[in-house]
Formats: structure tokens, sequence, C-alpha cells
């Protein structure tokens, strides 16, 4: 298997400090129901791992029971980046893949809260479209019109 050239997981402190949720359970810590929020929060965030090769990009998830899905990357058709003025501010942003892998026939990859989102979204487009060249792959688009 490739070498991983990229490894993250959605990031509990940036989701504290970038969404309006996450302020919302910092003040809630102060009466200490917010601690059980970001435990549970840091739970999910912990138990998916996202890498990318050259090739692929690889989703493992869980802590007890794991699954490991890969992404074949000249499969990848659009990767979307979306981030709120709060989300900028504190690093994050969310990477949205759709793909015509059988991972994402059902709808879109979403990777919340992710550190340095634009660029890894620019590394991961890169990849992508070296992936597509190296397999003399091209994507097309079949609409159908009504007559």
């Amino acid at each position: 298997m490739d070498q991983p050239l990229d490894r993250f997981r959605s990031s509990t402190w940036g989701w504290l400090r970038g969404t309006l949720a996450g302020w919302g359970t910092l003040v809630l810590c102060l009466v200490g129901v917010g601690l059980l929020i970001v435990l549970v929060r840091w739970i999910e965030n912990i138990g998916a791992t996202f890498e990318v090769t050259g090739e692929r990009l690889v989703i493992r998830r869980g802590i007890l029971m794991k699954s490991v899905d890969e992404i074949e990357l000249y499969r990848v058709k659009d990767i979307r980046l979306d981030f709120s003025l709060l989300n900028q501010w504190a690093g994050i942003g969310t990477i949205t893949i759709l793909s015509s892998d059988e991972t994402t026939r059902s709808g879109a990859l979403v990777i919340p809260f992710v550190e340095r989102a634009q660029e890894r979204r620019e590394r991961l487009r890169d990849l992508v479209d070296k992936a597509r060249q190296r397999r003399r792959v091209r994507e097309i688009d079949m609409v159908q019109e009504d007559i």
C-alpha cells in the first residue's frame, strides 16, 4: 500500500473555537455540563481517521468495531470546501467529496472541522489530477435532456 502523504481527523479543538455550538459548550463547561459534550465530540472525532496517499483516500472508522474504506482518487468528481466566518477565524473547514466510488454513491463524504482545510483541499485536488493522468482517465458528465 502507498505511504500516507497526509493523515488527519476532525478537530475537537477547532470545533470548540470555530462553531457557535462549540462556544456554547465552553459556556456550559462553566457549569460542568459542557465537559460531557466535549468528551462525546472528542470520541466521535477520534473514531475516524483520514489518510491521503498518491492513489487513494483511506477512511478508518471506529474504536471498538473498526472499518476501513477507500476512495480511489481518480474517481473523485468534486471536492468542496465550506467554512463560516467563525470557522475561518479558527482555521478549520468542512471538506465534502463527491465521487463515483461505491463509498460515496449514497451521498457525499463529509469531513467536518478539518484543520488547514483549504491547504488539504488543494493538495487533494492536485493528487486527484495526477491520479487521473497516471491512469489516463477523464471525467465525463452525461446529462439527459428532455425532448
